[in-house]
């Protein structure tokens, strides 16, 4: 057994009572009426010190630091998916500070082994992150039956009580919309790639809807592109005849940021300018986007926070062994980064 603290050594280093403590670490806060942010104040200062649940041969002021707590993963749809490659280094910072392992799984649509997998996982990992379209209807009804610890990140869901980490795609299309409204642009074409155009189903109403709401701006063209083809393989016929008379495209909007390459190298060999002659928005940003030889203007995710709350909240679910009452749906406002790509005119 590793060493041990007690009620009284992480109230004093948060300023608060003994006694809120224990209310907050034996789930009993809710029924006395302490607010969400105290204890996930106490939460989180508990996860720092190694608290991993509680032995039922221990005084109920006392509780065991676990030397190796376990193993946290999450699932993703690809590595190579922007929002992963940014936010995994945060997870593993947050999680190796208690000296939790963190392990990225990747889900292969296509293996028919995976539904079978899903109940081993509580063989090998204390709790699960799902990313996107990987919290199927499938994974979370089978891992809630099974009270398995586990969040999702980037997915809302109307009709389940889960707990869910996501950027508002309201708040984001809003401030796309607003600036190209301001700037006077009126013809826009919005890119999504084939495969993610279920996760971001929601993200393309939210653009579309919003862009209805300015009687200055027409009914964007939706274009799906595969998101496998370089700037060499993408068909410019599908929207050759957008970019001239009679709709002349002044502004595009691309959902993924792994589309954003390929389209501007495919513009710049077809001698079409960026921002000069069509403007160019990323509903996502990623490395590198500042140093390209037109900077994209891009949507811009709180991933450093994103991964704060998704690190106490799945550890909330591990210590609760999935049984937790309380299910957050945390909603993070993004950031709009104005670049040469969609300036000021």
């Amino acid at each position: 057994m590793g060493k041990k603290f007690k009620n009284k050594d992480l109230a004093a280093r948060l300023g608060v009572s003994g006694t809120l403590v224990s209310l907050v670490l034996n789930n009993k806060a809710d029924e006395q009426g302490i607010k969400k942010e105290t204890q996930e104040k106490v939460l989180t200062m508990a996860r720092q010190m190694g608290f991993f649940g509680k032995s039922s041969a221990e005084n109920e002021n006392s509780y065991p630091v676990e030397d190796k707590p376990g193993v946290l993963g999450m699932i993703v749809p690809a590595l190579n998916d922007p929002f992963v490659m940014q936010i995994a280094p945060y997870l593993q910072k947050a999680f190796a500070s208690i000296g939790v392992g963190f392990s990225v799984i990747t889900k292969d649509v296509d293996d028919q082994r995976y539904d079978r997998l899903i109940v081993s996982f509580k063989k090998f990992y204390s709790g699960l992150i799902l990313y996107g379209d990987t919290a199927d209807d499938n994974t979370v009804r089978t891992l809630r039956n099974a009270d398995y610890p586990f969040i999702v990140l980037e997915k809302e869901f109307r009709s389940l009580r889960l707990n869910t980490v996501s950027t508002d795609y309201n708040a984001g299309a809003k401030l796309v919309v607003n600036h190209l409204a301001k700037l006077g642009y009126k013809n826009i074409i919005v890119f999504y790639a084939r495969s993610s155009q279920q996760s971001f189903a929601m993200e393309i109403k939210e653009i579309t809807d919003t862009i209805s709401m300015f009687p200055a701006l027409n009914k964007p063209v939706l274009i799906e592109l595969d998101p496998t083809l370089t700037g060499n393989d993408i068909d410019f016929s599908k929207f050759e005849y957008l970019l001239r008379p009679p709709y002349r495209a002044d502004a595009m909007i691309v959902m993924n940021a792994g589309l954003v390459y390929p389209i501007m190298l495919l513009l710049r060999k077809k001698d079409i300018k960026i921002p000069k002659d069509v403007a160019l928005i990323s509903m996502e940003d990623n490395i590198g986007f500042d140093l390209l030889y037109s900077p994209v203007t891009a949507i811009k995710k709180q991933i450093p926070g994103m991964a704060v709350k998704a690190a106490n909240m799945i550890w909330s679910e591990v210590k609760n062994s999935g049984k937790g009452k309380y299910k957050r749906q945390v909603v993070l406002a993004p950031e709009f980064i104005i670049r040469n790509s969609c300036g000021s005119k």
